[in-house]
C-alpha cells in the first residue's frame, strides 16, 4: 500500500494520541483531536462530491483551522491549493479558476471572501468553513437540510460528521498532494505540482536532519502558500512533535517574536533570513530566555554574513542550518554552519540532501567539477515537482532530459540559479540567470509586476528593477512613463498594484520619467536604470 502524507497524522495519532499536535491562539489540539477533526472535514468534503485528485482551496492563515483543513483535504483524496489570504481578490480568483478548485475551505474570518470567490466562479465551486479553535470540537450544530449540498457549508454541518477513521482513498504516491502558486514571468502565477512522494522525500529527510523528536515545539512563520510551511506541518507530524503557530502579525515585530519564542519554549525555528536579521538587530535577544531554542533553520534567500554573525553572537547555542531549494525541488542542498565565527564570505548552500543529486553545468555544457568554476544548478531525484499545472510547454523548459544520461529517460530540473563549487564540495549561490528576485523569501518575477503596472490605462511604459536591501534582501523600484504627464501619482500606482499583486510584490519606490532609456537595439536600458537608481 502506498504511503501518503495524511498517514503521518494517522500514525502519530495512533502512537501518541495525547501529545500536543498544534498550539495556536491559546488552545492546543492533541494528535487524537487533530485526527478526528480532519476526519470530519474529509467526510464533509466527500459529501460535497470531492473525488480523488480534486483540488481543494484553503483560504486561511496558518492556524489550527488550516492544519485541520490540510489533512482533511488529503484524507478525502484531494490535492490542497493554499490561497494567500492577503492576496487581492483578482489574484485569488485567478488561482481558483486556473487550478479548477472545486471546494474552498476557509476559516471563520474569511468565509465572506470565500463566498465572494464562489459567487464569481463558474458553477460548481463551493465553500466550507473549518474550525477556528479547539473549542470547535464541542460545536455540534445540526447540519443543513438534506438534498443538494449547499454552496457554503458552515462548521456546524462539518462538526456533525463522524470523526472515526475513513477508508483509505484509492491513491498512489505519484498523485498530487498540493499545488503551490509562485510568481510567473508571463504576468500570471504558475502552479507547482507536488506529489505525495515528492513531499515525503523531503519530509523524511528534514525530520531527521533537524533531529525532531516528540518533545520539540516547532515553528515556521511561513504561510501555507509558501513552501517552508511544508516542514512544520508535515515534518513536525512525522516526529509527533508540536506545531506552535505564531500569532497573525506576530512575525512583524522582532521583540514580539523573541517574547513569543520564550513563552512558547520553541525549540526549532525555520524562516527566511530577513526575519532572523530583524530579530538579531532589533529583538533585544539577551533579555529573553531562549535556552530551549536548539535549532535555527533558514532558507529562501541569502543570509548576509554580518547579520548571521550578529545572530550567532546573540544566540550562540543553537545549530544553524542553511537549506536551499526552489519550490520545484523541495530542499535539495543543505549546509550546517560550523561552531565558531565564520569569515565574512557568503554561507554555502552546501551539498545534496534528501536522496537527491545536484550538479552544475557551464555555459559550454560541461559539468562543473573544479573549485571556482561557475554553472547553472541542475537537480534530479524523487523530490522534483511533477510540473506546472496546465503549462506543459513551461514544464518542458525546466524539466529536461538529463544531458549526461542521454540513454535514459530521466528528467532533471534547471533551477536558473548560478552556483560555484569550493574545495570541500560545497556549492555557493551566485545569483539568477533570469529576471527573478527574492523578496522576504518569495520568488518574484519582475515581468509579473510589470504586467500588473501595464494594466493601468495611464501607464504607457514601465520597468521594474530590484534594489539591494541589507535587511530584506531586495526591494522593488518601478520606473514609469505616463501616457499624459501629471495625471498619475505614486499613490495611484500603488493602489492599482494592490488590486493585482500580493503585498510583497508591490513596488517600494515609484519614479516617473518622460521616457525610459533605450539600448542600441531598442530595448529598455535596464543596466542604465540600475546605475541611475543606486
Amino acid at each position: 500500500m502506498a504511503y501518503l502524507l495524511q498517514q503521518l497524522l494517522t500514525d502519530a495519532a495512533a502512537q501518541q494520541p495525547r501529545r500536543p499536535a498544534v498550539a495556536a491562539g491559546g488552545c492546543t489540539l492533541t494528535y487524537q483531536e487533530l485526527d478526528r477533526l480532519s476526519n470530519k472535514v474529509a467526510r464533509a468534503l466527500l459529501r460535497l462530491g470531492v473525488t480523488p485528485g480534486d483540488r481543494v482551496g484553503i483560504l486561511a492563515t496558518k492556524s489550527a483551522a488550516s492544519v485541520i483543513g490540510v489533512y482533511g483535504a488529503l484524507k478525502a483524496g484531494g490535492c490542497y491549493v493554499p490561497l494567500d489570504p492577503k492576496a487581492p481578490a483578482e489574484r485569488l480568483g485567478y488561482v481558483v479558476r486556473d487550478s479548477g478548485t472545486v471546494v474552498i475551505l476557509a476559516d471563520e474570518a474569511r468565509m465572506a471572501e470565500a463566498t465572494a470567490l464562489v459567487s464569481a466562479a463558474p458553477p460548481g465551486l463551493r465553500a466550507m468553513e473549518v474550525a477556528t479553535s479547539v473549542g470547535a470540537i464541542d460545536r455540534t450544530e445540526p447540519p443543513g437540510p438534506s438534498g443538494e449540498p449547499p454552496t457554503v457549508l458552515g462548521w456546524g454541518a462539518v462538526a456533525s460528521e463522524p470523526g472515526d477513521p475513513l477508508a483509505e482513498p484509492l491513491a498512489i504516491e505519484s498523485d498530487l498532494a498540493y499545488i503551490l502558486y509562485t510568481s510567473g514571468s508571463t504576468g500570471t502565477p504558475k502552479g507547482v505540482m507536488i506529489s505525495h512522494r515528492n513531499s515525503l522525500t523531503f519530509v523524511e529527510w528534514a525530520a531527521a536532519a533537524a533531529g525532531l523528536t516528540a518533545e520539540d515545539r516547532v515553528c515556521s512563520p511561513a504561510p501555507l502558500h509558501f513552501d517552508l510551511s511544508v516542514f512544520d506541518i508535515f515534518a513536525t507530524c512525522r516526529a509527533a512533535a508540536c506545531l506552535a503557530v505564531i500569532p497573525e502579525g506576530g512575525a512583524t515585530f522582532p521583540v514580539s517574536i523573541a517574547k513569543w519564542l520564550e513563552s512558547e519554549q520553541i525549540s526549532v525555528w525555520y524562516s527566511v533570513p530577513s526575519v532572523l536579521t530583524l530579530l538579531a538587530c532589533f529583538g533585544n535577544l539577551p533579555q529573553f530566555d531562549l535556552s530551549r531554542l536548539r535549532t535555527v533553520i533558514f532558507a529562501g534567500e541569502v543570509f548576509p554574513p554580518k547579520y548571521l554573525a550578529r545572530l550567532r553572537d546573540e544566540l550562540p547555542h543553537p545549530r544553524y542550518l542553511n537549506w536551499y531549494g526552489p519550490t520545484e525541488t523541495n530542499v535539495c542542498t543543505a549546509f550546517e554552519v560550523p561552531p565558531g565565527r565564520m569569515d565574512d564570505g557568503p554561507v554555502p548552500i552546501g551539498k545534496p540532501c534528501a536522496d537527491t543529486e545536484v550538479f552544475a553545468v557551464t555555459d559550454q555544457g560541461r559539468r562543473v567539477s573544479q573549485p571556482g568554476e561557475e554553472g547553472e544548478l541542475y537537480v534530479r531525484g524523487p523530490a522534483l515537482m511533477q510540473g506546472y499545472w496546465g503549462l506543459p510547454a513551461k514544464t518542458r523548459e525546466v524539466l529536461i532530459q538529463n544531458p549526461f544520461r542521454a540513454a535514459y529517460d530521466e528528467r532533471v530540473y534547471r533551477t536558473g540559479d548560478l552556483v560555484t563549487l569550493d574545495r570541500a564540495g560545497n556549492y555557493f549561490y551566485l545569483g539568477r540567470r533570469d529576471a527573478m528576485v527574492k523578496i522576504r523569501g518569495y520568488r518574484v518575477e519582475l515581468g509579473e509586476v510589470e504586467a500588473a503596472l501595464y494594466r493601468h490605462p495611464a501607464i504607457s511604459e514601465a520597468a521594474v528593477l530590484p534594489v539591494v536591501d541589507e535587511l530584506l534582501g531586495s526591494r522593488l523600484r518601478a520606473v514609469i512613463r505616463a501616457a499624459h504627464a501629471g495625471n498619475l501619482t505614486r499613490d495611484n500606482v500603488l493602489d492599482h498594484c494592490r488590486q493585482w499583486l500580493p503585498s510583497y510584490m508591490v513596488p517600494d519606490v515609484v519614479e516617473f520619467r518622460d521616457a525610459l532609456p533605450r539600448t542600441s537595439t531598442g530595448k529598455v536600458d535596464r543596466a542604465g536604470l540600475t546605475r541611475d537608481g543606486r
